[in-house]
């Protein structure tokens, strides 16, 4: 019997049948899985084995034998390096088809959930154009230009970019043209290697309704001669930026803000409409990076929550209060819970702002408020970062019985753990899984869950039974 070949370097045929959760694509070789980046479900392809393990590989396009139904040609010239999105080449119909697939597969596999009731994505009201916030490493070309961009994918080489297709196209101006304002500046580039530079990153926001922009230098410290005056002829130059900031990240990491911004010139927020409100948002403020889809979750939850106006309603993990402020508005009294301290004090300038006067905000880790709280809330909203809840936070909603929690995740793995936790026992139901596309272009997909306590009675509502096996 021929042995088949298994090594690196190898090239191989295979055909695409699925897609993982980090966007590339799943075929097989010899029973065994490969993983292919920059391919669509479908594909007959020749792959180049780069890293190779007993029982799988991660392989490399080399030439596409049969192109998929779904392969189309990407929107951007350097979407087959860049490592800023993995789905341009996807047809948009089936990212939204693959990411149900990833919801659905996240609860089975790790929930335990059998036929779990996921509703078809959420659609963006746009693939292209969308990103509301943008931040750019930067470097030095061989010759020494200025670059900003993503890094290429599965190394640390950054491809300089001049626009960006998925970001809002009002901030490729900015994008081109400071680059060489910091060229002409002389401005050290931030060497991560080295520690040695003072610019680390650009970044760029705008308020989607208001058409606001910051512009935002992340540096190693706050030395950076003639900023003031640069900043100015920014916002002459620009007349919707209304804010020019530094961050100061002086520590050796990955993370891109340090804990201080300075506002330079101008204002240090824009402002944004969102849900019929307005909100401050400043350069390190958490907001979804979609307005619109976030606009559009938000009415669908608003819509299945049925709020009548006596409801004591807890968000969980509300940063600036984004979504409570527009719940509060159909409760009796809500509450936002925020670990960050500024988030908090924006929560609470954007209540007075909007007039709302039903919610407080408190500061602190959610798993020691919660806990405290002196009502039982009716309805929770949980909304946390992609590690999911902590353990502490489960065991309290299991104790105080909320009648309905809606779980906003922004990562379906830690969305389907902390749900079979909070069904195992049968004490809650889920009633509708609707996943939402804040992210087009890429593999990333969000969600949420709505449940409820399975003795509640609703009446006319309806309450399909979740069943959970193999617990």
């Amino acid at each position: 019997m021929t042995k088949i070949i298994w090594q690196q370097g190898e090239l191989i045929e295979v055909t695409i049948a699925d897609l993982n959760d980090t966007g590339d694509g799943v075929g097989r070789f010899d029973e065994r899985v490969v993983f292919v980046p920059d391919t669509v479900p479908g594909d007959r392809a020749i792959v180049r084995l780069m890293h190779v393990k007993p029982k799988y590989a991660h392989g490399k396009l080399q030439e596409l034998l049969q192109p998929s139904p779904h392969r189309i040609r990407p929107s951007c010239i350097v979407a087959d390096k860049c490592g800023g999105c993995q789905w341009q080449h996807i047809n948009y119909n089936y990212q939204l088809a693959a990411k149900r697939n990833q919801v659905i597969q996240a609860l089975e596999r790790i929930g335990g959930f059998v036929q779990p009731p996921v509703d078809p994505v959420l659609a963006a009201s746009s693939a292209l154009g969308y990103r509301n916030k943008a931040t750019y490493p930067l470097s030095r070309s061989a010759t020494g230009q200025v670059q900003a961009g993503y890094y290429q994918k599965g190394s640390h080489q950054l491809i300089n970019l001049n626009q960006c297709p998925v970001q809002d196209m009002r901030l490729n101006p900015l994008l081109a043209e400071v680059k060489q304002d910091i060229q002409k500046q002389g401005w050290q580039i931030y060497n991560e290697q080295r520690h040695q530079g003072q610019i680390r990153h650009l970044g760029l926001r705008i308020g989607r309704r208001t058409g606001e922009m910051l512009l935002t230098l992340v540096v190693k410290d706050w030395n950076l001669p003639g900023i003031e005056n640069q900043a100015q002829e920014w916002l002459k130059r620009y007349p919707q930026l209304v804010g020019v900031s530094l961050n100061r990240n002086c520590d050796r990491t990955n993370v891109i803000f340090g804990n201080e911004t300075r506002c330079i010139a101008g204002v240090p927020y824009l402002r944004e409409k969102f849900a019929g409100l307005e909100f401050q948002v400043r350069p390190d403020t958490f907001f979804q990076v979609y307005t619109e889809t976030a606009e559009a979750l938000l009415q669908i939850i608003q819509s299945e929550l049925n709020l009548q106006g006596h409801e004591v309603l807890v968000d969980a993990y509300c940063g600036i209060g984004t979504l409570t402020l527009p719940l509060a508005k159909q409760v009796h009294q809500a509450t936002g819970l925020e670990v960050q301290p500024a988030a908090v004090e924006q929560a609470i300038l954007n209540a007075q702002h909007n007039k709302i006067n039903n919610v407080t905000f408190q500061v602190g880790a959610v798993e020691k408020l919660l806990p405290k709280m002196g009502t039982i809330p009716e309805v929770v909203l949980l909304d946390p970062p992609r590690k999911g809840c902590d353990r502490a936070v489960i065991d309290t909603l299991l104790q105080t019985k909320p009648s309905r929690i809606v779980y906003l995740s922004c990562k379906v793995a830690t969305l389907a753990r902390d749900l079979k936790l909070l069904c195992q026992n049968g004490q809650y139901e889920i009633t509708r899984v609707q996943p939402a596309d804040f992210f087009p272009q890429t593999a990333h997909v969000e969600a949420a869950a709505f449940l409820v306590l399975s003795h509640l009675d609703k009446g006319a509502k309806s309450f399909t039974k979740t069943q959970i096996g193999n617990l």
